[in-house]
């Protein structure tokens, strides 16, 4: 199952914490997610996982939106 990120945002108030991301991995795919201490990492993968809402873009799993 491909992972496939569309200008993904998520703010928090007046800050920012991912902007406009935009990604792709495919199936098969290592993938290794590297940042400093509030970069965004783990607010990244609860969007990746549906546990917090995006605030713009879109993300889709396989060919599930």
């Amino acid at each position: 199952m491909s992972i496939l990120l569309n200008d993904v945002t998520k703010r928090y108030g007046q800050q920012t914490v991912v902007k406009a991301l935009s990604l792709e991995i495919v199936q098969g795919e290592l993938f290794v997610l590297l940042g400093s201490s509030g970069s965004g990492k783990s607010t990244l993968l609860r969007m990746i996982a549906g546990l917090t809402p995006l605030d713009e873009g879109q993300i889709c799993l396989g060919e599930r939106d």
